[in-house]
């Protein structure tokens, strides 16, 4: 069996690599005619364009890698099949299933190329483009963006802290910052307006800031139209104010990136910080599950071309197999995605639409491949029986 595992090791390998450095080329050159309406724009030149879409690169590997092995074992697959040399290990009496654990032993490789692309590379280069971004547009370009700008919020000693920042910057620093400090009853204290602020040994430093202070009286006096008696606010002009956070420039980051491109320890920090301070996480815990399901879904990929590649076809070929398992993992990555968006939707539990459209579909291909197997034993010809002399 080693002899038969480097054999088709050797041939779905190169036959992934070759898919998935097409598909990474087509999907690249796709985004850049997507993005080349921003070249002009805050001074971002065609070379920031090609230098994002470099970095991006390990990230769309990660993306790209289960397609591009359902589709290269398909091919590879497909070759044995035409070439009768899945006959012969039939033949030799190797089944399906037993075919089937060889197919997964080599999957383990690739599941070990996505760990360390899903936790040292990928996250790295998502960080790398991100500060570019925020560096020449001031918007990480992430999940995390409203119109009005990024938005925080936190408890503290002293009550609560919404922090508004319009944009973004390298190093933790801000630009167009408005914070709104609540006392312990939900009461508006203060409104800090900067323009300039720095998160600094867990702190939030801004520059030039302007206080509005809020006394006690200010909502009796509002609804008792006072207002134009008294001036019941109090605004200072200061060079400096410090304000305590438990934000950090990582923390900053990773709220403005999409939780799916985030390393598995970034995902953990950021859902210990929403949960200390009673933010919605819902979809940072689906994207943990589903960096979790990633292996699994690798042998959904080699689970689904078993069953194609298996079944000898007369007409159509490799071709026929092929768009088949295209149209199959099209289906099977639309299905995962349309479970994201109802789960979330619907708030099912962060396991359940993480890994429900794995499982589901890894069953089914299980399924086929038993029945393949069941059909092939009632159809092996059975011996003549012996005729009883007279």
């Amino acid at each position: 069996m080693k002899t038969v595992r480097r054999y088709l090791a050797a041939e779905i390998y190169r036959t992934s690599a070759l898919v998935l450095a097409a598909l990474v080329g087509l999907f690249s050159f796709f985004t850049m005619m997507e993005d080349l309406d921003q070249v002009g724009r805050h001074g971002f030149k065609l070379y920031h364009l090609l230098m994002l879409e470099t970095l991006a690169l390990p990230t769309r590997v990660y993306d790209l890698l289960p397609i591009a092995l359902l589709i290269g074992a398909i091919l590879a697959l497909a070759g044995f099949a035409q070439r009768n040399e899945l006959v012969v290990l039939r033949a030799a009496g190797i089944s399906g299933l037993r075919l089937l654990g060889q197919l997964f032993l080599l999957t383990v490789p690739l599941m070990v190329l996505a760990v360390i692309l899903a936790e040292l590379v990928t996250p790295w280069s998502e960080n790398r483009v991100s500060e570019t971004r925020i560096a020449l547009t001031g918007t990480a370009g992430g999940a995390g963006k409203l119109r009005s700008g990024y938005w925080f919020k936190e408890s503290t000693t002293e009550g609560e802290l919404i922090l508004n920042a319009k944009q973004l910057q390298t190093g933790g620093a801000m630009r167009k910052i408005t914070v709104f400090q609540l006392s312990p009853d939900k009461r508006l204290e203060r409104v800090i307006d900067a323009e300039e602020g720095l998160l600094q040994g867990g702190t939030l430093r801004l520059h030039a800031p302007q206080v509005t202070h809020i006394p006690d009286n200010f909502s009796e006096a509002l609804s008792a139209d006072a207002l134009g008696e008294q001036i019941p606010l109090r605004i200072e002009q200061l060079d400096h104010y410090t304000v305590p956070t438990q934000l950090t420039p990582e923390l900053l980051l990773a709220r403005a990136l999409t939780p799916e491109r985030m390393g598995f320890k970034d995902l953990l920090n950021y859902l210990t910080y929403a949960e200390a301070n009673g933010l919605s996480a819902e979809r940072q815990w689906v994207a943990l599950w589903r960096k979790l399901a990633y292996p699994l879904t690798l042998f959904v990929m080699m689970a689904i071309a078993a069953p194609l590649s298996f079944v000898q076809v007369r007409r159509g070929g490799v071709s026929m197999k092929v768009f088949a398992g295209i149209f199959l993992g099209v289906g099977f990555f639309m299905v995962n995605q349309l479970s994201l968006n109802v789960g979330l939707l619907h708030q099912w539990p962060a396991w359940l639409t993480a890994i429900g459209p794995n499982a589901l579909t890894f069953l089914c291909a299980l399924a086929a491949i038993f029945l393949m197997e069941s059909r092939l034993r009632w159809q092996k010809p059975q011996p003549p029986a012996k005729q009883a002399h007279a």
